[in-house]
């Protein structure tokens, strides 16, 4: 369900007193419906759907009610939404930054309004802000793109299309790189940001293409970036010999994976972090202890192994 700025969406209805259920309350007493916050980066990217998914179902059990806003890869617009989600009443934001340091204004906000803040996703600078964040383990998704790789070439000229405000992204690249660095074959001739979107990464690769630098393997920062990479190379007909990695797993990429126009992707599980943040959220509101850091394990999709996988939906 994608959100236009400043769009609410309520789960389990207005403001009602609902019988509990699910995680919060188990007991069939009646309480007051709970406010919850979430925003993510984007909702132009299907990932951020999915995930949104996974926590207003565990929201919705608990009889609860989800905000969702939609901030257009725009800071300041996020932390306006964010205050004024304060504004509305939430008890809990669950957050993926725009901007993992230009988010501080929020979380300071959110501070002094006792909001808590799971961070999703995307890690934000002041880790001591929040109170737990959930992630897939995005330096071993990196890591397995190089290894895949490396596999299928004893050397390679690299293309990295990354997004440095995104530390999820950083991550990934990091674990790319370390994994190839002590192997002079392998080496790295471009690098640029392409802001984890498919038009963005598109028009960086047509401009990458109109120079002269030579290449033959693309690392996407996640799977849309890959996608807009390979649909530049298309439109220039230089796509012959490129491998082309994402990560993600998604439905799209997958796809286009099954017909062989890309090679392979590091596949996270959105709905699994979705539901995870949910009832971290719902055991700290019960007074119970969480882990300040969870991580969620990656996996390697390639043409190869995508018959063990669902096509069209997300792992």
């Amino acid at each position: 369900m994608k959100t236009g700025t400043g769009l609410l969406i309520l789960t389990a209805g207005a403001m009602l007193l609902l019988g509990g259920c699910g995680h919060g309350d188990t007991s069939g007493r009646q309480h007051e419906a709970r406010l919850f916050g979430a925003t993510y980066m984007t909702r132009n990217n299907p990932y951020f759907d999915v995930l949104n998914e996974g926590i207003e179902e565990v929201v919705e059990a608990n009889g609860d009610i989800l905000l969702t806003r939609d901030p257009l890869q725009d800071q300041e617009k996020q932390n306006e939404q964010i205050q004024e989600m304060i504004d509305e009443g939430i008890q809990m934001l669950f957050l993926n930054p725009v901007d993992w340091e230009k988010v501080q204004p929020a979380l300071d906000a959110c501070r002094e309004a006792g909001v808590g803040i799971i961070n999703v996703d995307t890690v934000v600078k002041d880790r001591d802000s929040v109170i737990s964040i959930i992630e897939t383990d995005n330096y071993q998704a990196g890591q397995l793109c190089a290894l895949d790789m490396m596999k299928r070439k004893d050397q390679a000229k690299i293309v990295i299309l990354d997004n440095p405000i995104q530390t999820s992204i950083t991550n990934r690249e990091q674990g790319f790189l370390d994994t190839i660095a002590d192997n002079h074959n392998y080496q790295v001739v471009y690098r640029e940001a392409a802001a984890g979107e498919i038009e963005v990464s598109s028009h960086v690769m047509a401009d990458l293409l109109r120079r002269d630098i030579s290449f033959d393997v693309i690392l996407g920062g996640n799977d849309p970036t890959a996608l807009g990479a390979l649909a530049a190379l298309q439109q220039a007909r230089r796509e012959e010999g490129v491998l082309i990695y994402g990560i993600d797993g998604s439905p799209d990429f997958k796809a286009i994976l099954d017909v062989g126009y890309v090679t392979g992707t590091s596949a996270q599980s959105p709905r699994s972090i979705g539901r995870k943040a949910a009832e971290t959220a719902y055991r700290y509101l019960d007074g119970e202890p969480v882990e300040k850091y969870i991580s969620l394990p990656s996996t390697m999709i390639t043409r190869d192994n995508l018959h063990e996988f669902e096509i069209d939906g997300w792992q």
